[in-house]
């Protein structure tokens, strides 16, 4: 019998969160009577038993805020654990102390919240003997099996937000106006936002664009008298060459791959083929902060509920998914096996080029 779960946020940050926590708190304490033990810093609060008893006043009134109360991390992978032994930096697997650590405190089960380096982590720990349910969350949008994860709505939001407003200075001052948005492996977040905005162009990871073709593009909409484009950027778009901008590793990290300076590398080269000026926003963490859109504060209310009730239906192992408007769930493996990316033939890309936005390629 279930008395006691644990709930953790892990990975980036993203608007949402709170609003989860919330309502797996809430659920569980005032459907189930379960109590809730919320986990601090992602994994790191497991392996140092690091954690706060809820009460239903620590969830009161964050459902419209930003972040997460619990903290998060993207640098604890619980089988890789950075630790300091006998003066020496180490890495090492403290999964079996997750276990224990349950164990004492009496934790049944486990709900994780987090993208795809913090689910993976979740599905190990499931085929190690804990009982756990995910929850998909990253403004990236690149979960498998599930239409929308926790916070993507609200990063297009406050993309498609940055784009309109870049539009009148844009136009008023007669230049290229490129917009860098997050997006390492997938371009949802900057093709939903540019069609949102009304980008003229549009480069994501998923199609490798051509400069030559960028500035043509740009040079085509002069000639018709539009003497200003709007560019939006993953960070992860790629040229035709294959090659990423500013590419850097960092091992700490769930992610080890590091993307910087897209934006400013098209400016000198849009600059150059098109003599027309061109400048940079880089949208940047603005995209993970803020009050969730009231579509993630609902996504965010009925998936942490699922959760709950997954727990009570003992379908661990699974995470919550959004598909065609209905909650279901799915296994670990259907939602972490592979990202989920743009079909370069799919409809928004089919509906963005016929009116006439440009991806490069």
């Amino acid at each position: 019998m279930i008395k006691r779960i644990g709930v953790l946020t892990g990975g980036g940050d993203c608007p949402g969160l709170n609003a989860v926590i919330r309502a797996v708190v809430r659920t569980a304490m005032l459907k189930y009577g379960y109590e809730v033990f919320g986990y601090k810093n992602g994994y790191r609060g497991l392996v140092l038993n690091d954690f706060v008893k809820f009460t239903s006043d620590d969830v009161s009134g964050i459902l419209d805020k930003g972040g997460t109360i619990l903290g998060t991390s993207n640098r604890d992978n619980p089988f890789e654990f950075k630790v300091e032994k006998d003066g020496e930096i180490k890495y090492m697997d403290m999964s079996d102390r997750i276990i224990e650590n349950m164990d004492i405190f009496g934790v049944d089960a486990l709900i994780v919240i987090g993208g795809d380096g913090t689910l993976k982590g979740a599905e190990r720990l499931y085929r190690k003997g804990v009982k756990v349910i995910g929850i998909p969350k990253t403004i990236d949008n690149d979960i498998s099996s599930t239409d929308f994860a926790v916070g993507f709505m609200t990063a297009v939001d406050i993309a498609t937000d940055a784009v309109d407003k870049l539009h009148s200075t844009a136009e008023s001052y007669h230049r290229v106006m490129i917009l860098e948005v997050m997006g390492k492996h997938a371009g949802w977040t900057a093709l939903e936002a540019g069609i949102a905005g009304g980008a003229d162009v549009i480069l994501i990871p998923e199609i490798p664009y051509d400069i030559n073709k960028v500035a043509q593009k740009i040079l085509e909409r002069r000639n018709v008298g539009k003497h200003f484009s709007i560019v939006v950027a993953s960070e992860g778009a790629k040229c035709i060459d294959g090659k990423i901008a500013v590419e850097t590793t960092n091992d700490e990290y769930s992610d080890r791959i590091r993307h910087d300076g897209i934006g400013n590398r098209l400016a000198d080269y849009l600059e150059s083929l098109t003599g027309i000026e061109s400048r940079v926003t880089v949208l940047g963490h603005l995209q993970r902060g803020g009050r969730p859109n009231p579509f993630d504060r609902i996504l965010s209310t009925r998936y942490g509920v699922a959760a709950v009730e997954l727990v009570d239906y003992e379908k661990f192992g699974t995470v919550v998914s959004l598909q065609q408007n209905r909650i279901t769930h799915v296994t670990f493996e259907e939602a972490v096996s592979q990202r989920k990316q743009v079909p370069p033939d799919g409809e928004l890309v089919r509906i963005a080029k016929s009116v006439g936005v440009g991806f490069g390629d």
